[in-house]
């Protein structure tokens, strides 16, 4: 049996939790101020839309190719930018890891196109990263079935609106989401898949959806809720701060419905 003392301490600390008053657990700096809105910055998904294929952009050669000429097969697209210390790493590396699990064929099933939005990259900047993800792929690759491309911003910005990727400029960096696109051969929209990291079987799947040109819904959005940017560390992390939340809140809540059931049942064996 709970003596007095101790339910007046626990009720009001279970309130504190849920109002989300802070407790003394440990010293923790505040949290900055929004640094962006999410109509700023994320996804909008344009399924079934067309991109505009006859964008210019530059090869790692440097020399002036179009959308239209690179997009002849099912094609994976990711906007990143190469100067990157946050999300993009995670995920070309990601990128990487699956393309040497799928059992699709690259150059062949599929190709992917990776754009930097940010138009201060260069060519050799973009043929660098190039031979590095190339080097993380262990399997039959043909170099030409990843590409890296650079182009001014106002292109780079016409490809992301068109695929509903929106960023914003943080000072020097960029805040935007990670997710992989999937392109028919005729430019036409089909799949979102967020995140850092992806599977095989689905990459299979959208890949020959995109062949189709069968556009696919969403179903996994897990990133818009477990990374968030930190602005002091230029990166994004996983929002440990809302899933923690969540986790003390649901877990006061069985405390407090244990201790009122408890409570009850003391209750009525004194009665009787």
């Amino acid at each position: 049996m709970f003596r007095p003392s101790l339910r007046r301490l626990i009720f009001p600390l279970t309130l504190a939790v849920l109002a989300g008053v802070p407790l003394p657990l440990r010293a923790q700096a505040p949290a900055p101020p929004p640094a962006f809105s999410p109509q700023e910055v994320g996804i909008d998904e344009h399924l079934g839309a067309t991109i505009p294929l006859d964008l210019e952009l530059k090869g790692e050669d440097g020399r002036p190719v179009t959308l239209r000429q690179l997009i002849d097969k099912p094609t994976i697209l990711t906007l990143n930018y190469f100067r990157c210390a946050g999300i993009c790493t995670p995920q070309l590396n990601g990128v990487a890891e699956v393309l040497n699990r799928t059992e699709a064929l690259p150059g062949k099933d599929f190709q992917v196109l990776t754009v930097s939005f940010d138009e201060r990259d260069e060519p050799e900047i973009a043929a660098q990263k190039r031979t590095n993800y190339l080097g993380e792929i262990t399997r039959p690759f043909p170099p030409g079935a990843w590409r890296f491309l650079t182009g001014p911003g106002a292109t780079t910005k016409a490809l992301a609106d068109a695929v509903g990727f929106k960023f914003k400029r943080a000072g020097d960096d960029f805040v935007h989401a990670a997710a992989i696109i999937f392109i028919s051969p005729k430019g036409q929209i089909t799949r979102y898949m967020y995140g850092v990291t992806y599977l095989p079987a689905d990459l299979q799947m959208a890949a020959q959806e995109a062949a189709r040109g069968e556009a696919q819904p969403t179903i996994n959005k897990f990133l818009k809720f477990c990374f968030s940017y930190d602005p002091a560390g230029r990166r994004y992390v996983l929002n440990t701060t809302t899933i923690g939340a969540t986790v003390i809140i649901l877990a006061a809540l069985v405390f407090v419905f244990a201790l009122t059931r408890r409570g009850r049942k003391t209750k009525s064996e004194e009665t009787e």
